[in-house]
């Protein structure tokens, strides 16, 4: 998992993706794009869909080595996503268009990662 590092002085870089909750610096989201929802986001190249997408403003962190094993991972809803860092509660909505495109496109459930909506039982 090194290619996750994040050195001491990089930690201020650090954002979270408001979809999935992985962990990166602002340069490894404009490098590579998120590793979870990259094909609806767009996030690589382009730093004002990070800023909109993304959030510094996260809090806890968990490091998922086997997401498909996981407990943590299933209770986070993080199974299924790429092995790296996830920030447990991320701070932010998605602008309007960017949700609307991802359920009616994508069909998928947009659930925020900052608690303030829960996942329908």
């Amino acid at each position: 998992m090194s290619e996750n590092y994040a050195a001491p002085g990089q930690q201020r870089y650090l954002r979270a993706c408001m979809v999935c909750s992985i962990v990166m610096t602002f340069a490894r989201f404009r490098d590579e794009g998120c590793p979870n929802c990259e094909e609806f986001l767009h996030l690589q190249g382009s730093p004002d869909q990070i800023d909109s997408c993304t959030s510094q403003v996260f809090e806890g962190l968990i490091t998922l080595a086997d997401p498909t094993r996981s407990w943590v991972a299933k209770w986070q809803r993080l199974d299924g996503y790429v092995r790296g860092v996830y920030a447990t509660k991320v701070s932010g909505q998605l602008p309007d268009d960017v949700r609307a495109t991802i359920e009616e496109e994508f069909r998928i459930t947009y659930i925020p990662r900052d608690g303030s909506a829960t996942e329908a039982d």
